[in-house]
C-alpha cells in the first residue's frame, strides 16, 4: 500500500500547500489518490476534497486506538494508488494526536516540510534536529518558499545527512487566506481551482513526484478488523449542512450509514424546517458569521425547538451548540436570537478557549454514555457560553478540569467535538435512541426523501 505522510516544522510551515500541490499533480497523471488528515482539523480535508473530487478523511491516533487507524487508512485508503496523509502542527506536536505518533503506528514514512524563508545554512540545522530528535520515519524533506538559488544548497544538505531531496516549492504568488478557526473553507474562495491547479504544475516540476511514489510502498501492519453491529430499522438523521454547519467528520456519517441509518442533510440557513426523522444532528462551523440569516429564519429556529423538546435525539457541536441558545452576539457586538433551546447567550473573545484533545467524563446517563462513561473530545472555538453545560467534567491531559456540555437521554449539546470512532459504543447508542423515538411517535418513513 503506497502511503506518505507530509509533516512539517510547525503549524503554518506551508504542509497544506505541499499537500494540496502533490495530491494535484498525482491526479494530473492519472492516478487514483486518496486524502487523509491526521488529527482532528476539519478544515484542510476540504481542501483535499476540492483536488481529488473525492471525499478526505481524518486519521487521529488521540481518537483512536491502533487497529482503529490501521482499519480506516485500510478502508479508505487500500485500493488507492497512492494515499497522502497531511500531518497537523509541527512533525513531533500534539503527542499521542501527532503525526510522528501516526507515522509509528501506521508503519509510513514521513515527508518534513521546511518553511525557507529567510534561511539558507540555517536550514540544516532544522533538518538535524527533526532527524535525530526521536527515533523516526523520516524519509527526507521538500522545502517550501525556497529560492530557486538555493536549491543545490537544500540537494547538498539532503546528500550530507543521509536523508533524501524531495523537491521544493518556489515562492509564488499563490496563497490561502486565514481566518480566526485558521484557513477559509475551501469553497470560500471563488478561484480555488485555478489556485490548485496551479500548485500541481508546480509540483509536477519542482517536486520529486516518482522518487516520492517509489519511497512510500509498504504493507500495513496487522491489524483487527472492527465489528461494527448493524440495526434492521433504519432510523433516518437529519443532519445540518451548509455554509454555516460545514465541520462535519465524514466517517461519523459512514459509521452511521454502516449501522443502518439513512442521512437526509438540510440547511438551517436556507431552509424552512427539519425534515421528518428520527435524530437530529446540528454540525459545529462558523454560524457567527452567518448569525443574522440564521436568526431571520425562524420558521427553522422554531422547528429545531419543537424537534428537541419534543424529545428527538439530538447531538449538537460547537458551532451547532452556539445555534441552540438564547442568541448569539457576533464581533460586531450585534446580538441575534437564535433557537433558544438553552438559556444563555454565545459571545465572542479574542483567544482560542479550551483549545485541544479533552476526555469527557459523564456524571450522569445520558444519549451517549452512562454516568462514570468517557468520550474522547476535541475543542476549538474563539466564541464561549454563559452556558457550557454540567453533564460531563471535561480533562486535559496536564490535569485541568472543568464541567461542560448539556446532556440527558436525549441530548448532548457542548462545544466538545466527537468522533464515533473513538467509542462506537457511544455511536450505537444514539442510534438506539433514534430508533426508539421513531417507534415511540410512529414516524411515517414511507414518504421522505434523503
Amino acid at each position: 500500500m503506497r502511503r506518505i505522510i507530509i509533516g512539517g516544522t510547525k503549524s503554518g510551515c506551508g504542509k497544506t500547500t505541499v499537500t494540496c500541490a502533490l495530491l494535484a499533480a498525482l491526479k494530473r497523471r492519472n492516478m487514483d489518490v486518496s486524502a487523509f488528515k491526521c488529527g482532528p482539523d476539519y478544515i484542510d480535508p476540504m481542501f483535499h476534497r476540492k483536488v481529488i473530487g473525492v471525499t478526505s478523511h481524518n486519521l487521529d491516533s488521540f481518537f483512536c486506538g491502533n487497529d482503529t487507524l490501521l482499519a480506516l487508512l485500510d478502508e479508505y485508503g487500500g485500493k488507492s494508488d497512492v494515499s497522502v496523509i497531511e500531518g497537523v502542527m509541527g512533525f513531533y506536536d500534539g503527542t499521542s494526536g501527532s503525526a510522528h505518533s501516526l507515522s509509528e503506528i501506521t508503519e509510513t514514512p514521513a515527508i518534513i516540510v521546511i518553511d525557507c524563508k529567510g534561511m539558507s545554512d540555517s536550514i540544516g540545522a532544522v533538518m538535524i534536529g527533526f532527524l535525530n530528535y526521536r527515533p523516526n520515519r523520516i524519509a527526507g524533506f521538500i522545502f517550501d518558499r525556497l529560492p530557486e538559488k538555493l536549491i543545490p544548497l537544500a540537494e547538498r544538505l539532503c546528500t550530507e545527512l543521509g536523508t533524501e531531496y524531495f523537491g521544493c516549492l518556489p515562492k509564488s504568488d499563490i496563497t490561502i487566506e486565514s481566518r480566526h478557526l485558521g484557513l477559509v473553507t475551501a469553497d470560500e474562495i471563488a478561484d480555488i481551482q485555478t489556485k490548485l491547479s496551479s500548485l500541481g504544475e508546480l509540483a509536477e516540476k519542482y517536486i520529486c513526484l516518482d522518487k516520492i511514489i517509489n519511497c512510500c510502498d509498504a504493507p500495513l501492519p496487522v491489524y483487527t478488523p472492527l465489528k461494527v453491529p448493524f440495526f434492521c430499522k433504519s432510523p433516518e438523521i437529519a443532519v445540518a449542512r451548509d455554509s454555516a454547519f460545514c465541520f462535519i467528520y465524514q466517517e461519523n456519517i459512514e459509521l452511521l450509514e454502516k449501522m443502518g441509518c439513512r442521512i437526509m442533510y438540510f440547511s438551517p440557513l436556507s431552509d424552512s424546517e427539519v425534515p421528518k426523522a428520527d435524530g437530529l444532528i446540528l454540525s459545529g462551523g462558523y454560524p457567527e458569521l452567518y448569525a443574522e440569516k440564521l436568526s431571520n429564519n425562524r420558521s427553522m429556529l422554531e422547528s429545531v425547538k419543537k424537534c428537541i423538546t419534543g424529545g428527538m435525539p439530538v447531538i449538537a457541536e460547537c458551532g451547532g451548540f452556539m445555534y441552540l441558545h438564547d442568541s448569539l452576539t457576533d464581533k460586531s457586538g450585534t446580538v441575534y436570537p437564535m433557537a433558544g433551546v438553552i438559556t444563555g447567550s454565545t459571545f465572542p473573545t479574542d483567544k482560542l478557549q479550551r483549545f485541544g484533545y479533552i476526555t469527557l467524563n459523564a456524571k450522569s446517563d445520558n444519549i451517549l454514555c452512562g454516568q462514570g462513561g468517557m468520550l474522547r473530545a476535541h475543542e476549538f472555538h474563539y466564541w464561549d457560553s454563559t452556558s457550557c453545560g454540567s453533564g460531563f467534567t471535561a480533562v486535559k491531559n496536564d490535569g485541568r478540569t472543568w464541567d461542560c456540555c448539556h446532556s440527558g437521554m436525549n441530548i448532548y449539546a457542548g462545544f466538545p467535538h466527537i468522533y464515533f470512532y473513538s467509542d462506537i459504543a457511544s455511536a450505537k447508542r444514539f442510534v438506539k435512541k433514534c430508533i426508539e423515538y421513531g417507534d415511540k411517535n410512529g414516524q411515517d418513513k414511507t414518504h421522505r426523501t434523503g
